[in-house]
């Protein structure tokens, strides 16, 4: 049977590794968002448009009720030029800070946690106005893995630990592990 103190121990390394995915995926999803808002500048919404026809016509043919995508093709079909320089602007901007603050983790510094910590509550706090004013499934799915996120970034920062140095025991903890999830003594 495991000790109080093993299981607290299991605890804060599964934390940590959901620290390190949670850091991949915004690093993942700032580079997704660059690309769509380097494509927003430079294809229209028309033009957009009818890429989402082409790509969703065998489905369409097949289905042509398909709520999801007629839900796709709806939306873009009302993205004017402005909303669209907006929504570039937008996700340029965030695909940007979130690598940025990506690569200074990655970098080792901690006195980055408080900056990227400040970066997650303002762009938090623009989920939560979205929330309010549009609200949405997929932006209240966001925001609640925003919220985790910040959650572990403030544990992380609290732990005086550096992402480099949560890696390496995170790597050393999972190799040192068993197929029954027993941490093998080392020799």
């Amino acid at each position: 049977m495991q000790s109080a103190q093993s299981r607290r121990g299991l605890k804060e390394r599964v934390l940590d590794l959901v620290f390190l995915i949670g850091v991949a995926v915004k690093g993942l999803d700032g580079a997704i968002e660059l690309i769509g808002g380097a494509f927003l500048l430079f294809v229209t919404p028309t033009e957009i448009l009818g890429l989402t026809r082409r790509a969703f016509a065998s489905e369409l043919a097949e289905d042509p009720n398909d709520p999801i995508v007629n839900g796709i093709l709806h939306s873009i079909g009302h993205l004017a030029s402005g909303d669209a320089r907006f929504l570039a602007a937008y996700l340029l901007v965030h695909g940007i800070v979130k690598i940025a603050v990506v690569i200074a983790l990655l970098v080792g510094s901690r006195r980055v946690y408080p900056w990227a910590l400040i970066v997650l509550l303002l762009f938090l706090i623009y989920q939560v106005y979205e929330i309010v004013t549009a609200p949405s499934v997929g932006v209240i799915v966001l925001t609640a893995l925003d919220v985790f996120v910040i959650w572990l970034t403030w544990r992380e920062w609290r732990h005086g630990r550096t992402l480099h140095q949560t890696w390496r025991e995170t790597v050393h903890w999972v190799l040192r592990r068993d197929r029954h999830g027993i941490e093998q003594p080392t020799a």
